[in-house]
């Protein structure tokens, strides 16, 4: 079983103009972080248009994926006492993963509005609501116990609670020899905790991911390899991934290149890190070696990349059981 704490998001899909992100004031193609008072105001502007939902966030696309997979999964985090989270509740189960959510009536549930323009540029706006309250109360000990991996990403590093809230996890993980695995998920998260994300790397993580960027942050080097060498040697398995170059995964002192899969023309990146973790944390669940998981990784990843969004349709997902399953994925 996969258990993940993470920040769940509700994607408040909306279709906009680029007269209406220009009018709403927001940058096209960006994510930026607001506060309960934008958000309410870009939902009154954008007024009865057709909205869809879909469940967000980081760690949740990972967890989503893997469940899609056919992998025993949890999701914990923190969830406000509203619509919206019953709507993530809803999803999640009809998804097949199982939830340790638990809901504040201080905070309303984290939401990400996605306006997509005609020509298919995503500008996401994140307000992170009762994300920002979970707290080391709210982890279920016995889960984690219970669990062969505990993923979480650097997103949790953000406020004290959360961050206290990891850390009793790690050291019940440590406790129980449950496999940690690490995604650093964001250039700007690695900026504010430099030190402190390469002594969690060194003393608690098993599996790390980072893209390039994060990677050149974290190791001041603009070689990914490099970068995958310096991180390899703090942690069992150490991953960067390079784009569409593919990636790189260091294990036992041994550096191995992972090929890009798929389209070299993406329609949509959003989420194909968290996807790339999903197929190496699948394929390590089965008892894959590393350089398999690399290739499921870097399959997955491509495949996310053909399409809007960070959730791999019915149809899809049903594809890629039978490729695994079935050892097709040797061949791509």
């Amino acid at each position: 079983m996969v258990y993940g704490i993470g920040n769940p998001l509700i994607d408040i899909i909306i279709n906009a103009s680029d007269e209406d992100i220009a009018r709403l004031g927001i940058h096209k193609g960006t994510m930026a972080l607001i506060d309960e008072e934008r958000r309410e105001e870009l939902l009154q502007m954008v007024g009865d248009r057709d909205v869809s939902y879909s469940c967000g966030g980081s760690c949740p696309n990972t967890i989503i994926a893997l469940a899609s997979l056919g992998i025993e999964t949890t999701l914990a985090g923190k969830l406000g006492n509203d619509p919206y989270a019953e709507i993530y509740r809803q999803r999640l189960a009809s998804l097949g993963v199982r939830d340790e959510l638990v809901c504040t009536d201080k905070q309303k549930t984290g939401s990400t509005i996605i306006l997509i323009s005609d020509d298919s540029e995503r500008s996401m706006n994140t307000f992170l609501g009762a994300n920002r309250l979970y707290e080391a109360d709210d982890v279920c000990e016995e889960s984690i116990r219970n669990a062969d991996i505990f993923h979480f990403t650097g997103y949790m590093w953000d406020t004290a609670s959360q961050r206290r809230a990891i850390e009793r996890a790690l050291s019940i993980a440590k406790e129980n020899d449950t496999v940690v695995s690490f995604d650093v998920a964001d250039p700007f998260a690695v900026g504010r905790y430099h030190k402190t994300f390469l002594e969690l790397i060194k003393e608690s993580c098993d599996i790390v991911f980072a893209n390039r960027e994060e990677a050149r942050i974290l190791f001041d080097n603009y070689d990914p390899y490099e970068c995958c060498r310096s991180m390899g040697k703090l942690c069992r398995i150490a991953i960067v991934k390079d784009g569409n170059k593919g990636s790189f995964i260091a294990h036992d002192g041994t550096i191995i290149k992972i090929p890009p899969k798929g389209t070299p023309n993406p329609v949509d990146t959003t989420g194909a890190g968290d996807v790339y973790a999903a197929g190496f944390l699948y394929a390590q669940t089965k008892g894959m070696d590393i350089e398999a998981s690399g290739i499921i990784a870097s399959i997955l990843a491509g495949e996310i990349v053909t399409q809007r969004g960070a959730q791999f349709s019915e149809e899809k997902t049903k594809e890629l059981r039978i490729l695994l399953e079935g050892g097709g994925w040797r061949y791509r």
